[in-house]
């Protein structure tokens, strides 16, 4: 048997010890946001726009309008033509009135003119042509209702046009919908904007979220809401601990993404989760960061 000198023994054991990590954390990834673009939900020019980047917007806050006059002139001529064809259903209902009262008063005279004619008072011609007015009337009586159906559906359909035309005034406004900052200004006042174009793009950077990547092993230990720690640089040599939460674990696995340089871990499946964080000024989008599961 062949003895190694004891140097070469002495050299060995300490740079294997050396080549062993045990501070390496479980996953590693990147922050990143929810973030929405907001965009034009009407055609014209942005008349006002209150936006720059960096600034942070309250939800709900109107930051801008389109220009809305052609709107307000349609919206007032559709209102006055509605009022005028809209007088016309109680001339209508009158009409219907007198002749309803027409009607009643010629069936009482069918009925006086039957006994009539059963006592032989007058001829049958008299009860005939009474009968024909009836019919007459009851005619008269449904072509009018025929028109105030008609007047009716007008109206109903000049209410759903005004309905319209206020949603377009509604939309004409621009309200911040999330509480957070802007990140990106893509439109600037007095241009001229169309439907879907966008205005702004905004992120609630309160809570941001941190990226990682888990292998199949590590998968069964890692459910929803589990608590985490989570790293993040303080300088070249240290790092800040944060408190996070996972709300999120991909269902499907994928192939390591390419931040990952080596190639044993660039051929192997991971699962993409999501570690909910509340930041207080120190985190940034794309900022990288550490997990320790607890």
């Amino acid at each position: 048997m062949k003895f190694k000198p004891l140097w070469a023994l002495i050299f060995v054991l300490p740079f294997g010890l050396g080549c062993t990590n045990n501070n390496k954390s479980d996953a590693y990834g990147n922050f990143e946001a929810t973030e929405i673009v907001i965009s034009a939900e009407a055609n014209g020019k942005l008349m006002r726009f209150i936006v720059d980047e960096g600034k942070h917007l309250e939800k709900g806050a109107i930051v801008g309008f389109v220009d809305t006059l052609q709107l307000h002139l349609n919206y007032r001529q559709m209102r006055a033509r509605r009022s005028a064809i809209a007088s016309q259903i109680q001339n209508v209902r009158s009409e219907i009135a007198v002749l309803e009262e027409q009607k009643h008063i010629a069936q009482k005279e069918v009925v006086r003119f039957t006994l009539l004619v059963e006592d032989n008072a007058v001829a049958k011609k008299k009860l005939d042509d009474m009968q024909d007015q009836v019919r007459v009337i009851t005619k008269q009586i449904n072509a009018t209702q025929t028109r105030n159906a008609n007047i009716m559906a007008e109206v109903q359909a000049m209410d759903a046009q005004l309905k319209l035309i206020r949603d377009q005034l509604e939309k004409s406004v621009i309200r911040n919908p999330i509480s957070g900052i802007v990140l990106t200004k893509y439109s600037e006042e007095n241009e001229v904007v169309s439907y879907g174009k966008p205005l702004y793009k905004i992120a609630d950077l309160d809570t941001l979220y941190l990226r990682v990547y888990i292998s199949g092993a590590q998968l069964p230990g890692v459910k929803l809401g589990q608590s985490v720690e989570v790293l993040i640089d303080k300088n070249d040599t240290e790092n800040e601990t944060l408190s996070g939460a996972i709300s999120w674990i991909s269902d499907k696995a994928e192939f390591t993404p390419k931040t990952i340089q080596t190639k044993e871990e660039r051929v192997s499946m991971v699962y993409a989760v999501k570690i909910r964080v509340k930041n207080d000024g120190r985190i940034k989008i794309g900022m990288p960061g550490e997990i320790n599961f607890m």
